[in-house]
This record gives structure tokens, C-alpha cells and sequence, in this order.
């Protein structure tokens, strides 16, 4: 049944939980590709015998005719479904970049496709150009800090010797302690690898 396949991506997005990011279907997207492919060949041999007739596409209405419409139908579907599939993805993907930044977890790039690794790069670089055109670091808190420095503490070994915005050099052992200019910490706090101590 025309459609049929592509529905299954549309229902994949609607089942998911909102704003969780399943694995890629790329065996079910090529195949929507593949049956879009053939609607499209298909369209082609219905026009291209309408003509040999001598009939005017637009106006005979005969089975050639209201074959080559299913056939158009049944593409712009797939194509709506095809485009609300990698919108939904792109916008999920969106949404975890401005909450985690520039660098997405392992566990989540699993789940990428190639293009959609390929937009991440893209779109972060345009971030991270834009930012230093206008000197502002939009991936901080939206709201004020009261104090501009936080207690942390560190959850993942990440070396020694790290430059912190201040010059200076920090070694961030696994357990350990600091107090940090919190423009330096959130990033690594949104990546976990980091958590804010509250007093």
C-alpha cells in the first residue's frame, strides 16, 4: 500500500517520548526514498503516454490521468511525511544543544545519522561564529547568577592542567572540590561532568 512506510516514520515521532531522540530509521527511510523513487518513474511513463496521445495533461481525464495523480499524491505524502520525520529530529537535536552545548554525548551520537552529525558541526560553528562576532556567550544562563562563582565538584577524571578563562591552570581530579567563575563550570556541568554544590 502507497504510504504505508512512511506513515510508520510519522508514527515512530508521534510514539516517542517528547523530546527523547530515537535511533535513526535509515532502513525505513531508504526505503520511503526507494518507493518515492518509483512513484516518481511511474508519474513519468503516465505524463510521457498522455502526450504520445496527443492528450493535454492538465485537462483529459482519463485512467493515465487519474493514475499519474495517485502517483503524484502518494509522492508529496511520502515527501511531508520524509520532511516532518528529520524536522522533528533536527528540533529535538536543537533543543539538547542549547541544554548541553556544542558536544553531544556519546550515547546520543549513536543514535545520529550521518547528516544529522553533519548539521551539529555545522550549526554549532555558526554558533560559535556569530557569539564571537557580537562577544557574547549565549550558552550561559539565561537568568543572573546572584554570585558569579559556584562550589563544584568534579564527577569524571578530566586531567590535569585545564586554562580557565582567568589564564590560570586548574588540575580537575575525580572527587575533588573548587570554586569556579561559573562561566567556567557550565559547560562541564551540562556535560556531567561536573555537578554545582549547593550549600
Amino acid at each position: 500500500m502507497y504510504g504505508k512506510k512512511a506513515s510508520e516514520l510519522v508514527k515512530e515521532i508521534a510514539s516517542s517520548e517528547k523530546g527523547q531522540l530515537t535511533p535513526f530509521s535509515s532502513d525505513l527511510f531508504d526505503e520511503v526514498i526507494e518507493e518515492c523513487k518509483q512513484h516518481y518513474h511511474e508519474l513519468e511513463c503516465l505524463i510521457r503516454r498522455m502526450e504520445d496521445q496527443g492528450l493535454n495533461v492538465e485537462t483529459a481525464k482519463n485512467e493515465d490521468h487519474y493514475g499519474a495523480l495517485i502517483h503524484h499524491l502518494s509522492l508529496v505524502r511520502n515527501k511531508r511525511c520524509l520532511m516532518a520525520y528529520l524536522y522533528n529530529r533536527a528540533e529535538i537535536l536543537r533543543t539538547l544543544m542549547w541544554k548541553v552545548g556544542s558536544v553531544i554525548p556519546e550515547e546520543i551520537k549513536e543514535k545520529l545519522s550521518y547528516s544529522e552529525k553533519e548539521y551539529i558541526t555545522k550549526h554549532s560553528s555558526s554558533l560559535k561564529k556569530y557569539m564571537s562576532s557580537v562577544e557574547l556567550d549565549l550558552e550561559v544562563d539565561m537568568v543572573p547568577p546572584k554570585d558569579p562563582y559556584i562550589k563544584v565538584r568534579v564527577l569524571d577524571d578530566l586531567g590535569g592542567d585545564i586554562l580557565l578563562s582567568d589564564d590560570k591552570k586548574a588540575n580537575f581530579t575525580r572527587h575533588s572540590m573548587h570554586f569556579l567563575k561559573r562561566t567556567d563550570a557550565e559547560q562541564l556541568i551540562s556535560q556531567g561532568k561536573m555537578e554545582e554544590l549547593k550549600d
